[in-house]
């Protein structure tokens, strides 16, 4: 036989192994990484795996893997062995803002990772300590300028999500204010209940109940339209503060390599998840947003993550935010 059809016949033999590989697939349980526990895209992940589970038959093990804005757990999915049992939740930051946030990014979004679905859609809000004295926004903005040497705001982490929202918050009314970052969005609102921190931007999903409990003070919806999972919530733009890009998303990928029946198999548990609805009623509790059918996509997703990472980049210069 020739060297040519040898390797022919080797090609082929890998190629039917891994389609067998793929057919079994899932055998074991599956580990998903979001970031810091608590926070949205713990959340919603949450919500996402547990439906997930049942459709493949194996379990799928949250592992919570918080630090530098998500990066770090997002860079252990990158390095992760592309056979299907290592996906990623990531959102907004962690696929798009981090690129500009760090002179030496520990990870591409857009060539180390496979697209599987993008899911939700949230809105950030504009929140405050119970014992802060302003009601709505426009007092808020008064009230910022006349002591911001004293006031501080929190984030989930330098250039995060949470950290971008606030500081655009902050260029817009003109003001100043301590940063404070936090290893997660659950800790800082934690704070900002005891009464430690003053102002934090956090994604709806993690905020609302304290909200509605009245443990924190609600001060606006970061988007320029209200939110339709959020009718009864004014936005910032409403409020005389336009101009505030406050949208968050969240999407499942995995390691770039991992075979393509697998990933289509991962992207079909995924959009059977979203369609499920208890999971769709879930989802709208919390404050997501499921993204319409034909953006749910991997070759949506493929597309959109390189143009956020751009227009983020912008966002960033702009909010003077400096890479680390």
């Amino acid at each position: 036989m020739s060297l040519c059809r040898l390797v022919a016949s080797a090609v082929l033999m890998l190629s039917q192994l891994g389609v067998a590989a793929a057919q079994e697939w899932p055998t074991r349980h599956i580990t998903a990484i979001p970031f810091g526990p608590g926070n949205s895209v713990d959340i919603v992940g949450r919500l996402l795996v547990a439906r997930m589970s049942e459709l493949l038959g194996q379990q799928i093990i949250v592992e919570n893997i918080g630090g530098a804005g998500g990066s770090i757990g997002t860079a252990r999915a990158a390095r992760a062995a592309p056979d299907g049992y290592t996906i990623v939740i990531g959102g907004a930051d962690t696929f798009a803002q981090n690129q500009s946030l760090f002179e030496k990014p520990p990870y591409n979004p857009a060539t180390d990772f496979v697209p599987i679905v993008l899911a939700v859609e949230l809105p950030l809000v504009l929140v405050g300590r119970n014992g802060l004295p302003p009601s709505n926004l426009q007092e808020l903005i008064l009230y910022m300028k006349a002591n911001q040497d004293k006031m501080q705001f929190g984030s989930s982490g330098v250039g995060g999500a949470t950290h971008l929202a606030c500081a655009q918050v902050m260029r817009a009314a003109g003001v100043t204010l301590a940063h404070v970052p936090y290893r997660s969005a659950a800790a800082g609102i934690q704070d900002m209940i005891g009464g430690n921190l003053d102002l934090y931007c956090p994604v709806a999903a993690g905020a609302l109940p304290h909200i509605e409990a009245k443990a924190i003070k609600f001060f606006g919806v970061l988007t320029d339209q209200r939110s339709p999972l959020l009718p009864h919530l004014p936005t910032a733009a409403e409020q005389g503060l336009p101009g505030i890009q406050g949208d968050y998303w969240i999407g499942i990928f995995a390691p770039a390599g991992t075979p393509e029946p697998i990933a289509a198999k991962l992207t079909q548990a995924a959009m059977s998840a979203l369609e499920t609805p208890i999971v769709e009623s879930r989802l709208r509790e919390v404050g997501a947003a499921i993204v319409a059918p034909e953006r749910r996509t991997p070759a949506y997703l493929n597309k959109y993550v390189p143009e956020e990472i751009a227009g983020w980049a912008r966002i960033i210069r702009e909010s003077g935010v400096v890479p680390k």
